[in-house]
C-alpha cells in the first residue's frame, strides 16, 4: 500500500519513524493509502531546509517571484481535474465541488501574482530639512501553515502563495486525513521553478503541530480549524513569540424575512447547508425564520431535500458525497441523536440513508430540524455535517439578538426584498462576513476571509491584503545624506526643521 511521504527540499522525504495514519476513500470506507507521521526531527529537517533557502529567496527579485507564481498558476489550471479527482477520492466531496475548490484556490494564486504592487512601500520627502522617511515591508522569514481536512487544496492556497510571493519560506502541515493533494501541489511548485527548500510539507499529528509552534526559527503560524484547536494554536504560538492567525469554528446563520423570495431562499438554504456534506466552515447550519417565514419556507426546503442525490463523489449524478471518516460520521450522528433527544422536531432524518453499492461508505443524508431552541447542543456547537437547524423568531430584532448571543461570528446571510432592512442588517450585525441574498459570503481573493469573536484568534484575516500584512513586517527608514552645512556636534533634542 502506498504511503504519502513528507516533502522536504523539493523532494519526497522518508519519515524517521514507522508511525503512519490511514487515509480512507470515504465513499467505500476502505483504506486507500497510508500517510507518514513526522517526528520532531522531521519537522526540524523541514524548518532547516526552509531556513537555508530563505536568504536566497527573500533576496530574489519581485520579477522572479512573480514568474514562478505565474508558472505555478498555469500548472494548477492544467491539472485542475487531476487535483479535483484526488480531493474526491480522499475527502468525498462531489467532483464538481472539488473543481470549485481548486478554482477558489487559483484565485488566491492569481492575487499573489500581483506581489510587485502588493508590497509597495511609502515614501515621504523632507520630513525634516533634507531628511527623507520611508516604509518598506519585508518577509517574516520561515512561516508555517496548519490546515484542515475540509479544503485540502484551497485553504493551503490561501496561505503559501502569498507567503512565498512576499519572500518567505513555508512549511505546511496539512490534514493527515486527505494529504495526497498537498504533495501533488508541492511537485507542481517545483516544476514551476520554486527553489529547493522554499516550500516544505510535513505530515502527521500533534507532534508536528507542537514542534512548529515552539520551533525558534518559525516566525509566524497560520491555522484554520476548530475553535478549541485555534485557541490552543494561538496561545501556544504567541507564548513562543510567534505571529499567529488562527481561524476557528462557525455557526453560520441565515435569516429569512417574511418578504423574501422563498424559492430563492429555499435553493440557497439547501445548497449552503448540504453542499460538501456540510463540511464547510461557511456552511449554513442555522436558519432563522422571522414571522411566518418558516411556514412558507420549510415545505420548499423539504421538497428540495427529497430530490437530492447522495452518492459517490465521482458519480456525475451525485450532488452530495460522504463524510470524511467513520469517526466523524459517528460524531455527526451523535448530534442528530442529541437534537431529537433534546426536543427538536426532526423533519428529515438522514440517519436512514443507504447508498446502494456503498454500504460501508461514510454516508449521512441531509437532516433537517425544526423548532430548535438556543439551549440545544445542535444550536450551540459546530456540527460540521449535513444538519440544518431551523429556529423561529417573532421579529427582526429577536433574530439579531439571537445571532449576537452566539459565541461564533464567522459568516451570516440575510434573505429579503427590502433594501432598507438589508442595509440596516449589514451595518448592525456583529459578524465578520455578511451575505445579502447570498448564502455563503466567501470573499474574493482581493478581500480577506475571517470572522469575529471565537471564530478568529489574532488581528488579521487570511489572504487578500491582510495576508500580505501577516506575512510581512513593516520597517521605517529615516535617512539623511551628509551635507557640509550640517556638520558639528549637537547635544540638543532632535527636532524637525
Amino acid at each position: 500500500m502506498d504511503t504519502v511521504s513528507h516533502w522536504i527540499n523539493n523532494a519526497p522525504a522518508p519519515s524517521s519513524t514507522d508511525r503512519v495514519g490511514e487515509v480512507f476513500n470515504p465513499a467505500t470506507g476502505e483504506v486507500a493509502r497510508k500517510v507518514a507521521f513526522s517526528t520532531v526531527a522531521d519537522v526540524d529537517r523541514a524548518v532547516d531546509s526552509a531556513k537555508t533557502a530563505l536568504e536566497g529567496w527573500r533576496q530574489s527579485s519581485l520579477a522572479r517571484r512573480t514568474r514562478v507564481l505565474f508558472a505555478y498558476r498555469e500548472l494548477v489550471e492544467k491539472n485542475r481535474d487531476a487535483l479535483a479527482r484526488m480531493l474526491t477520492l480522499e475527502h468525498g466531496k462531489v467532483f464538481s465541488d472539488a473543481q470549485g475548490e481548486v478554482q477558489r484556490g487559483l484565485e488566491v494564486i492569481e492575487f499573489a501574482c500581483g506581489v510587485a504592487d502588493l508590497q509597495k512601500g511609502t515614501f515621504s520627502e523632507n520630513v525634516s530639512t533634507e531628511v527623507d522617511s520611508y516604509a518598506i515591508r519585508q518577509p517574516v522569514g520561515v512561516v508555517a501553515g496548519i490546515t484542515p481536512f475540509n479544503f485540502p487544496a484551497m485553504v493551503p492556497m490561501w496561505m503559501y502563495p502569498i507567503a512565498i510571493a512576499c519572500g518567505n519560506a513555508f512549511v505546511l502541515k496539512p490534514s493527515e486525513r486527505d494529504p495526497s493533494v498537498t504533495n501533488f501541489c508541492a511537485a507542481l511548485l517545483k516544476e514551476a521553478g520554486l527553489p529547493d527548500g522554499v516550500f516544505n510539507v510535513v505530515h502527521g499529528d500533534k507532534v508536528a503541530v507542537d514542534r512548529l509552534l515552539e520551533h525558534p526559527d518559525v516566525g509566524a503560524v497560520s491555522f484554520v480549524g476548530s475553535t478549541p484547536i485555534a485557541r490552543y494554536i494561538y496561545e501556544r504560538g504567541t507564548q513562543h513569540g510567534k505571529r499567529v492567525q488562527a481561524l476557528g469554528g462557525a455557526k453560520n446563520h441565515m435569516v429569512v424575512l417574511p418578504d423574501a423570495d422563498m424559492d430563492l431562499a429555499a435553493d440557497a438554504a439547501v445548497g449552503a447547508a448540504y453542499g460538501s456534506a456540510g463540511e464547510r466552515c461557511m456552511a449554513i447550519s442555522v436558519l432563522v425564520a422571522v414571522g411566518d417565514a418558516a411556514d412558507k419556507l420549510l415545505p420548499k426546503i423539504r421538497e428540495r431535500i427529497a430530490a437530492l442525490k447522495v452518492g459517490n463523489g465521482l458519480d456525475p449524478a451525485s450532488q452530495m458525497g460522504p463524510l470524511i471518516t467513520q469517526q466523524h460520521l459517528d460524531k455527526v450522528r451523535g448530534y442528530v441523536d442529541a437534537g431529537a433527544r433534546e426536543g427538536a422536531e426532526l423533519l428529515v432524518d438522514g440517519r436512514t440513508l443507504k447508498v446502494a453499492g456503498h454500504e460501508k461508505g461514510f454516508f449521512l443524508g441531509p437532516t433537517l430540524f425544526d423548532k430548535v431552541t438556543p439551549s440545544m447542543s445542535i444550536y450551540q456547537e459546530e456540527i460540521f455535517g449535513p444538519v440544518l437547524s431551523v429556529l423561529r423568531a417573532k421579529t427582526y430584532h429577536e433574530a439579531i439578538e439571537l445571532i449576537h448571543a452566539h459565541r461564533y461570528a464567522n459568516g451570516v446571510a440575510l434573505f429579503t426584498n427590502d433594501g432598507g432592512a438589508a442595509r440596516k442588517f449589514q451595518n448592525e450585525i456583529q459578524v465578520g462576513m455578511v451575505g445579502i441574498n447570498v448564502p455563503i459570503p466567501v470573499p474574493m481573493a482581493y478581500y480577506s476571509f475571517g470572522g469575529w469573536k471565537q471564530s478568529l484568534f489574532g488581528d488579521l484575516h487570511i489572504y487578500g491584503r491582510d495576508g500580505v500584512q501577516f506575512y510581512t513586517r513593516n520597517k521605517v527608514v529615516i535617512s539623511r545624506w551628509p551635507d557640509p552645512r550640517f556638520r558639528g556636534v549637537d547635544l540638543g533634542f532632535p527636532q524637525n526643521r
